[in-house]
């Protein structure tokens, strides 16, 4: 069965909070299969992040998976932070190593914590066995950090081993490189559902943060048409939109078992693309 979900992350204002409302207003008529809420930075988006999984799952009534992360966590503020999710009835977790802590180059494990994605997987299934669902992330074109694509697999071999029931990638431009990291996957036995990521690009100035923080592949042919655009807004919303949607086919076609919008909090490139997939 294939699943089509939405990430979301924490409002950071009251003006904010009214148009993320608004958004999920849109996208709660397109009936998701669940949806995710991301983990601030060092934590900083703990308590806010928490609410509003509580108000999208118990009050909104939608599916959803809270995001949670090693970074400045003990293993008993893990322990106090799982328990308190699993409280608000979730049962969904996306666990993740986080991102490096403010300033550093690289990760630094807390005092009685961490330093890795497999062993908070391990301890969240070690405390709730088969009573919640995992979800881990992946790369497609290889974590900034690993040394090598085989490196990196390793790892993420080892996240599956540890407990993981499936993943989500890091979105991508290009769909080779998603179906040969999925058959490098399988030949390295993991066999859990691979969902590929998809963020639709919706102004220029979005393109070379996002490369950077991915490591993204961009096709030239369609690097060459937001170039040619950069100054149009509205004609580069329409290009991101129509290359997502291209791309999005072309996964479904070939076997991808959903797509994972990341919407940025927004919702009208992530609707229409998923209105154009239903009505495929």
């Amino acid at each position: 069965m294939r699943t089509f979900s939405f990430e979301f992350f924490p409002p950071k204002d009251e003006i904010a909070a009214v148009d993320f409302g608004i958004n999920i207003g849109r996208l709660l008529r397109l009936s998701p299969s669940f949806v995710t809420v991301t983990y601030g930075a060092g934590g900083s988006s703990c308590e806010r992040t928490f609410a509003l999984v509580d108000y999208l799952h118990n009050k909104v009534g939608l599916k959803t998976m809270a995001h949670y992360t090693c970074v400045e966590s003990s293993k008993e503020k893990i322990k106090t932070d799982l328990a308190t999710l699993r409280a608000m009835d979730i049962d969904r977790l996306m666990l993740l190593r986080g991102d490096p802590q403010q300033g550093a180059d690289r990760f630094h494990a807390p005092l009685d914590g961490f330093a890795h994605a497999s062993e908070l997987i391990a301890f969240a299934r070690s405390l709730y066995g088969k009573d919640i669902v995992i979800g881990g992330g992946a790369y497609p074109e290889k974590h900034p950090e690993a040394e090598s694509a085989e490196e990196d697999l390793l790892c993420l071999k080892k996240k599956v081993d540890a407990g993981c029931d499936f993943l989500i990638t890091q979105f991508f431009f290009d769909n080779n490189r998603y179906f040969d990291f999925v058959a490098k996957a399988r030949a390295a036995g993991i066999a859990c559902p691979i969902i590929p990521g998809i963020l639709p690009i919706t102004h220029y100035n979005q393109l070379a943060r996002f490369v950077r923080i991915s490591g993204a592949n961009i096709p030239q042919a369609f690097l060459h048409d937001l170039e040619a655009h950069k100054t149009d807004s509205r004609k580069i919303a329409q290009i991101g939109s129509d290359f997502a949607i291209a791309q999005c086919r072309d996964l479904l076609m070939s076997g991808a078992p959903g797509i994972h919008f990341y919407t940025l909090n927004k919702s009208r490139a992530t609707v229409e693309i998923f209105e154009s997939l239903l009505g495929a």
